[in-house]
C-alpha cells in the first residue's frame, strides 16, 4: 500500500496547541468508512443487522457495536465507520449482506476525522456551526450532515462532551482552522474573567 499523507499533517502543531481546559481537537486522519444504500424494510437490512451485530439506526441516530457504529444519513443511506485497516473486510460482509438488495461503496478517503472533546466543546461547535447541540436536541447517539460555516461535514456526538466532525479532505485545513479559531476564542474569554 502506498503512503497516505495525513490531511491534517501541516496543522497539527495548531490543532494541538488549540488545547485548553475546555477543550482540545485531535485529527483522526483515517477511518475505514463504508456507505450503503438499501430499502430498510426489505430484506437486506436484516442481513446487515446480522453481520453487523446492529440494527441500522433511525433518523440521525448512530448504533454501535463492537467497534462499528453506523449512522443514519439519510432515508435509505448509512455510514458504516469502523478503525483504519478494516474498509477491506466491511465492504465484503456488507457485499455479502446486501447482495442486489442495495449499494456498498468503500468511502474511506472520502472525508477525514476530527475529534472535539470538553467540557466546551458543543461551545466550539457553536461558534461556526448553525447545529442545535444542546443535549435534548442533540445527545449522545445522534448524528447529522449540516455545513461548518460553509464546509459540509457530518457530526457524530460520541458523548455528553465529545464530538466526531467528519469532512471532505479538501475542507480539513478550513474546518480545522475554524475549530482552532472558536477554541482561542474561549479560552481568550476565561481568561478574561
Amino acid at each position: 500500500m502506498a503512503d497516505r499523507a495525513a490531511p491534517l499533517a501541516a496543522l497539527e502543531g495548531a490543532i494541538t496547541g488549540a488545547a485548553f481546559a475546555g477543550a482540545t481537537l485531535r485529527s483522526v486522519p483515517f477511518l475505514a468508512q463504508v456507505g450503503i444504500r438499501l430499502d430498510p424494510q426489505g430484506p437486506a437490512a436484516a442481513r446487515v443487522a446480522a453481520s453487523l451485530g446492529l440494527e441500522l439506526p433511525e433518523a440521525n441516530r448512530v448504533a454501535e457495536s463492537g467497534g462499528r457504529r453506523a449512522l443514519w444519513l439519510g432515508p435509505d443511506e448509512w455510514l458504516v465507520v469502523a478503525v483504519d485497516g478494516e474498509e477491506r473486510a466491511l465492504v465484503a460482509i456488507l457485499e455479502e449482506a446486501i447482495g442486489a438488495d442495495g449499494a456498498v461503496v468503500d468511502l474511506s478517503a472520502n472525508r477525514t476525522g476530527l475529534e472535539l472533546e470538553g467540557p466546551q466543546a458543543a461551545e466550539v461547535l457553536a461558534t461556526c456551526m448553525a447545529l442545535d447541540l444542546h443535549p435534548r436536541a442533540f445527545g449522545a447517539g445522534r448524528c447529522a450532515q449540516t455545513l461548518l460555516q460553509k464546509a459540509p461535514v457530518i457530526v457524530e456526538r460520541r458523548g455528553d462532551d465529545a464530538f466526531l466532525l467528519l469532512v471532505r479532505p479538501s475542507f480539513a485545513a478550513y474546518v480545522a482552522e475554524w475549530l482552532v479559531d472558536g477554541m482561542a476564542g474561549l479560552r481568550a474569554d476565561l481568561a478574561a474573567v
